[in-house]
């Protein structure tokens, strides 16, 4: 059984900072949301976690392995770097969509994400150190065969890029209804999946429902550890030998 740890980052009332005291200039925030994630990536990434952009203003991070004191200390580094402050919730699931749903429930109660009096919530209860084994993360790297081939060197970028969505939309939807998985694009060709328990049947048979759907072919190398970095490393290995063999499906 999988053991997700999960935290929702949600920038603190966003949508109405953007505005005050009038309209800020699209490119300023832009650069904002950029620089913001990227330095999230590292303060998670440091600590062995991953994150993930989505909305920018919101965005999701697999945290196994931080507890309440790292994440008030990414909330503090935040708010000595940005004009802005953040909110974290915090959940641990097999279930990588039920910690998430958690997660954001945590804030919600806390107050809207446009109320101004609510700001650098941390609440949750990440996982005990007692609690942990070396399989509580699976990893599923996805890739698009030969993307390149056939897009990239056939196609204009924005076509090309049609073509990579459509193909992560259809695996998105599916590895969350079907399996409770959260499917992240995360540049190029690849796609990184946080997932519960799955077997490579279950890996196979999204692989053929995203040709079926979109006529996208993926392949994907999966990983499992105590930490998200760790299994994503192991996932990228995994994906190495789908190149190699020629495979659709392989696990590290």
């Amino acid at each position: 059984m999988t053991n997700t740890q999960i935290t929702l980052i949600q920038i603190d009332n966003y949508g109405p900072w953007t505005v005050t005291p009038e309209p800020r200039r699209e490119v300023d925030l832009q650069t904002l949301q950029s620089r913001l994630y990227a330095d999230l990536s590292q303060l998670f990434g440091n600590r062995e976690g991953y994150v993930f952009f989505t909305r920018f203003d919101n965005m999701i991070a697999v945290t196994n392995g931080l507890d309440a004191d790292d994440h008030a200390l990414i909330q503090e580094s935040v708010s000595n770097r940005y004009p802005v402050t953040i909110s974290l919730g915090v959940e641990t699931d097999a279930s990588p969509a039920n910690a998430l749903g958690t997660a954001t429930e945590h804030l919600q109660e806390a107050g809207s994400a446009q109320d101004a009096a609510r700001t650098e919530v941390l609440r949750g209860d990440p996982l005990a150190e007692a609690d942990r084994t070396d399989e509580d993360v699976q990893i599923a790297h996805f890739d698009v065969n030969d993307a390149t081939g056939k897009y990239t060197d056939q196609l204009n970028e924005y076509d090309s890029f049609i073509q990579i969505e459509q193909g992560y939309a259809s695996l998105m939807k599916h590895m969350r209804e079907e399996h409770d998985g959260l499917s992240f694009f995360v540049g190029g060709d690849n796609i990184i999946a946080v997932c519960p328990a799955m077997d490579g049947d279950a890996y196979q048979s999204a692989i053929d429902h995203v040709r079926e759907d979109v006529g996208v072919d993926l392949k994907v190398g999966v990983g499992r550890a105590r930490t998200a970095q760790a299994a994503g490393m192991d996932a990228k290995h995994a994906l190495e030998t789908c190149r190699h063999e020629e495979t659709t499906v392989e696990f590290r």
